[in-house]
Order: structure tokens, then sequence, then C-alpha cells
């Protein structure tokens, strides 16, 4: 039984036949017999992208209809676990459920070209190798900039992750908090994949220390647009978009990103696999992908081709970026991460940044004091910058599936995990402020 109080406000029809698979063409042939449901198709995506998508296929498709329903990931999952998946027949999200639905046997497998969708980036494998979920659109992680705010600073632009964690750019960021926005865990995530989980979390540790936190998705970049900072930690489509609308900021890759699929998939209780498998091919044609370039959206197609079909300048072709710009992000590690990212960092720094913030700004000062001396003073400095930029999660438990199920519920995590943690920080970093003031010996 179907899970949803709303109806179309106008005839609802469908396409009972497939459409002719699509190739290196960019149009779609309508070949199409009536029914009298709508087409189900449950996402995240904004409505002004959806709706686009909605007004195109039903021009190709007069006869059919498509309704939109709105879930979060994890209300998504539960709806798509359930009973006849709430008669749900395409479910189109930028979400790591879809590796837990295809092992569920919730999705039904669909037959793509790979001359024109290759499901990878270099060695990045972006779509379903058992072809039950394919890739529909990258999203990168990187800065967004202004560029006049910068100069009028005399700041440079940074060129990696590492180099926010620069006391030059002190209160120069915007971060977002990933337990409050929904791309941060993932962002996050890809700096500790391409650093490493230690050194990850301690280049997270000092930029954050450098960084006004915020819990709104849009916050990094309408502050790099309203020139109250000058760099903002971001998801690419949200400063490109603001860019081709005219906001005078700047988009940048730093060195070892990584891009991020959103997937589209058939449900594998569809009444109606003709009608969901036309709406995946219409999505995933070069008509469809070149949907994402324009301004309103501003999103990296899945497609190659779909890029050699605009004249945006302002879009990077991940396809052709060389293998030193990206790494191969592990996706299975990393859809079982977001909780242990977003408890980690509310109690690390969202609730203690004004703590993190001193101790950072003491290390720096006591640095810049030591210049290019050795000794003891060294060494306990050294030893102090350790201790600021450890977090109480080794990288064995952080590797570990089992370890991290316990954070992926909807539920706070264990509150004696809770207290071990706020301890073991609380403890690092009372001992590295004590390093730093503590006397030579005589």
């Amino acid at each position: 039984m179907a899970l949803f109080s709303s109806s179309p406000t106008r005839r609802s029809l469908l396409i009972g036949a497939a459409p002719a698979a699509f190739a290196l063409t960019c149009s779609l042939s309508p070949r199409a017999r009536a029914d009298n449901a709508p087409l189900i198709v449950v996402t995240s995506f904004p409505e002004e992208l959806t709706t686009r998508y909605e007004r195109e296929f039903e021009r190709r498709y007069p006869e059919a209809h498509v309704q939109f329903v709105w879930k979060h990931s994890r209300d998504a999952l539960a709806l798509l676990s359930g009973p006849d998946q709430g008669g749900v027949d395409v479910y189109w999200a930028p979400s790591p459920n879809f590796p837990l639905l295809r092992d569920q046997g919730a999705l039904r497998p669909i037959a793509v070209d790979r001359a024109v969708l290759p499901g990878r980036v270099g060695n990045q494998p972006l779509s379903d190798p058992s072809g039950t979920y394919e890739a529909y659109d990258l999203a990168g992680y990187g800065f967004a900039l202004n560029p006049s705010l910068l100069r009028e600073r005399g700041l440079p632009e940074p060129k990696s992750w590492g180099d926010l964690a620069s006391p030059i750019f002190a209160d120069q960021i915007v971060a977002p908090v990933p337990s409050k926005v929904g791309f941060a865990p993932a962002l996050y995530d890809v700096i500790l994949q391409a650093e490493g989980w230690e050194r990850g979390w301690a280049i997270v540790s000092e930029l954050v220390a450098n960084a006004r936190l915020v819990a709104h998705g849009r916050g990094p970049t309408a502050s790099v647009e309203e020139s109250e900072a000058p760099i903002g930690l971001t998801i690419d489509f949200l400063a490109l978009s603001a860019r081709a609308n005219g906001a005078p900021i700047a988009f940048a890759y730093p060195a070892r990103t990584a891009f991020l699929p959103s997937n589209i998939a058939v449900t594998s209780s569809t009444r109606k696999f003709d009608t969901a498998k036309a709406f995946v091919d219409f999505v995933l044609s070069c008509d469809g992908q070149k949907i994402l370039l324009e301004a309103d959206s501003v999103r990296h197609p899945a497609r190659p081709d779909a890029y050699r079909r605009t004249g945006s300048e302002a879009l990077i072709n991940p396809f052709d970026l060389r293998s030193e710009n990206i790494f191969d992000y592990d996706f299975d590690l990393g859809r079982h991460r977001p909780g242990i990212v977003r408890a980690l960092f509310d109690i690390a720094f969202a609730t203690r940044h004004a703590e993190v913030t001193s101790l950072w700004r003491s290390i720096h000062d006591a640095e810049t004091r030591l210049g290019n001396a050795t000794g003891r003073e060294a060494e306990r400095i050294a030893e102090a910058r350790r201790l600021a930029g450890s977090v109480p999660v080794s990288t064995r438990q952080a590797d570990r599936a089992e370890y991290l199920a316990q954070f992926a519920g909807r539920d706070a995590p264990d509150a004696e995990i809770l207290e071990r943690w706020n301890a073991e920080l609380a403890a690092s970093r009372a001992t590295a402020m004590a390093l730093l003031h503590a006397p030579l010996p005589g």
C-alpha cells in the first residue's frame, strides 16, 4: 500500500513501454502507453531541480506523470526497506543508502551503456558494479573563495586541506558543523581518507580553530559571497551555482579531493518497471544530464560527453583531472562513517570551540617564539601539537564497520562512550596546555 497522501492536480498517466536505450545521442524516442497511476520517485533533491526533470520528461511523454516525494536519507531507508517499499518506483538521491538497499535486494538491476556512462572517475568507482544503481551526478568538495577579500587581506589562495591549518588563516574561514549540515560528514571524511585518520583529524582540529562554525549548508558560501570571510568549506555546486548567478566568488578544489556521486535506482517492488526505467534513461541521457549545467543547478554530470556540449567554463570536468588531483575514495568505508564524524566533531570541536581555538593559538604563539630552535622546548611544543590534534578513536576502530555501526542510528551515541571521549579530550588538551606553559628546567 502506498504511503503518500498527496495527489496530482491533473490527469495522472504513465507510459508502459520502455524507450529505446540511449547511447551517444542527446535524444530519447518516446514510445508510450497510458496507465492510471503516477510514477513515484523518492528524492532529496531540491524542488527547483526535480521540477525541471518532471517538466522535460513529461514534455517527451505527454501521457506520463511523475510524483516526487521528498525524504531525508534515514526516512527514505526506512520507507524503502518496508512492506512493498511504500509503493515507490524510483529512488534518486545523494545518499549512502544505495549499497544497503542493494544488499537487502531492494533494488532491481538496470542496464546502462558503459561507452557513455563509465561508472567511475579515474580509478574511483561511482556506480554499483552489479548494476543495481547508477551515478547521476558528482559532487566535489573544497573551498568557496572571495578573491577580492583574499587580496585585500593579503592572503594566498589555499591549495590543500593542510594549508587551512596555517595561523595566517585565523578568523578567515567558515566551516560547517557535520551534525547540522547534510554534506559536511562527507566533506570531513574526504579529508580523513585523503590524509589518513590521525593526520586528517589533526588538520581538521587546527583549521577549525581558524574557523567560524555554521549550522546551515548555505552558510559557508553565503559568508564568502557577502564578504564576511574569504574562505568557506563547502560542496562545489553551492558555490558554483552562486557564481553562475552573479556572485563574485570562486571555487577551488584542493589537492587530493574526491568527487562523490548521487545515484538513481529502480525499486525491486515496482509494478511499473518500464516506466521507471524510461525515467532513469532520461535522467542519464545527454539531455537529462545537461540540466545539471544550468545556472540554478551547476552540478557535475556523471556522463562525460555532457561536458562537451556546454559552453560553461566555470565547471571542471572531473573525468579530465589528473590522478594526483583526486584520490581513490573508499565509498564502502565512507558510508559507515557519517555517524562517527558527526559525534566526534560535536564533542571535540562544536561544543568546545573556544577551548580548541585558544589551545591552537597558544601552540602557534609558542612555535613563533621558538623559531628554528631545537631541543627540549621544541619537543614539548611538538608533543602539545600532537595532543591538540588527537581524537579518542583509533585508526583501527575507524576502519571497522562493526565499531562504526553503533553511531549509525538516530539516537545519540552511548552516554558512556561520550563521557569517555570527553574525559580523554579534556586530559589531552590540559596536558598540551601545561606543556606549553611549563618552565624550562634550569
